[in-house]
């Protein structure tokens, strides 16, 4: 059931009560950037998931869905007589609810009395159903509050000034970056219950939520400091590693390896989520014909630790290892993985590679006897300060204090 609506255009509107709301989701976890606004309408009863028991947050809402929406969201008498649209029939399932939003003024049609329910509906075209419906009109100049937004000439002129006004009045939530509106994108099924929940919150009709995605202009009241903030999937967290210019392990081996970022990550009113110096602990792992850093726990600098899922890209750059060669020079600015150091001693028929050259410390006597008659060797040569810059994998949550 997508926004409290079935899916499909024949479908019936149905309905879930609020004290028989389903209010967790199983693609909802706690920490996504919308998991509040969400629970809050569903306790509401004016969005629900699927059967299955997820929301699908990421899909886009269609304007007759969004007309349902509305239609359970908010009261208000008609200020204008219904109109045929021509491609709404008087049998199909969101009939009802788009002569509604049409009448209270919250939404209107296309030339040739067209509505095109099935159409997914803009982001921008939903804050300005919102700014209209509820008369909002902005205060101050409308070019100047726009100027907020990094992609502000992407707006349409027809929906500059509610925008400007839904803006005044917090109803905006761009994620992952609030300075981008995103104007022309498709709305998502989150994105239409945080701009929801906002307008019911610009009413008195709900009680403001802490988020650092809502777009607050600068003289207005500052809302509390979140207790939490999410970084985002996809985020690049910039790393080094100050003991050697270079690694070298073997195409098989798994060797531990803790990494320092490099610098502060920051919200965009400047509040440090993660400061430089943090350690990201985890492994060199196999991966692809190569090698790939695989994070498992976040250290903050204050001794703070969090579970982790980041990876590097995969590296397959090699460097060959001949017998005779110098381990002298092959160690240079150089450590390596147990498995690599046992090769490397190997072929060189240098026994005395020392353990503090070794990741981990370990031992590599056993390990010897897999290399020995071998000629050359081809190991992963990993820089580390360049190759192991890592993207999260999953929203991570940080706890402010």
């Amino acid at each position: 059931m997508a926004l409290g609506v079935a899916v499909g255009s024949v479908s019936p509107f149905l309905t879930i009560t609020p004290s028989l709301a389903q209010t967790t989701f199983t693609d909802v976890q706690s920490s996504y950037w919308a998991s509040q606004f969400i629970r809050e309408l569903s306790q509401r009863g004016i969005v629900a998931g699927f059967p299955d028991g997820s929301f699908r947050p990421e899909e886009p809402v269609t304007r007759a869905q969004f007309a349902a929406m509305l239609n359970k969201a908010f009261t208000k008498a008609a200020k204008r007589s219904a109109i045929n649209f021509t491609d709404v029939a008087s049998n199909y399932w969101g009939y009802s609810a788009i002569q509604t939003a049409y009448t209270t003024g919250f939404m209107s049609g296309y030339p040739g009395n067209k509505f095109k329910p099935g159409e997914a509906i803009p982001r921008q075209q939903v804050l300005v159903s919102l700014a209209n419906g509820l008369e909002y009109t902005a205060s101050g100049s409308v070019t100047n509050i726009l100027q907020f937004y990094n992609d502000a000439n992407n707006i349409a002129d027809y929906a500059r000034s509610p925008i400007a006004a839904a803006t005044e009045k917090k109803i905006v939530v761009n994620y992952p970056n609030v300075k981008f509106l995103n104007p022309t994108t498709s709305a998502t099924r989150a994105q239409v219950a945080a701009f929801i929940y906002q307008a019911l919150v610009s009413t008195n009709q709900a009680t403001a939520i802490n988020s650092p995605y809502i777009v607050t202009l600068q003289g207005t009241t500052t809302p509390p400091v979140a207790t939490s903030v999410t970084i985002p999937q996809g985020t690049v967290i910039p790393v080094k590693y100050e003991k050697a210019k270079k690694i070298l392990v073997t195409k098989e081996e798994t060797a531990p390896l803790t990494l320092t970022v490099a610098q502060n990550i920051i919200t965009q009113d400047k509040r440090i989520l993660i400061p430089a110096g943090s350690e990201v602990v985890g492994q060199l792992k196999p991966a692809q014909g190569g090698s790939q850093f695989v994070a498992q726990k976040l250290v903050l600098t204050t001794g703070e630790e969090y579970t982790l899922s980041a990876t590097s890209n995969v590296i397959t750059k090699t460097e060959t290892v001949t017998k005779g060669a110098s381990t002298g020079t092959i160690i240079q600015n150089t450590v390596l993985g147990a498995g690599a150091a046992a090769a490397v001693a190997a072929v060189t028929g240098d026994r005395a590679i020392a353990t503090e050259e070794i990741l981990g410390g370990a031992g590599i006597g056993a390990l010897i006897s897999l290399f020995l008659g071998k000629t050359s060797v081809e190991l992963i040569a990993i820089e580390p300060n360049t190759d192991l810059q890592m993207t999260i994998n999953q929203n991570l949550p940080i706890s402010l204090k």
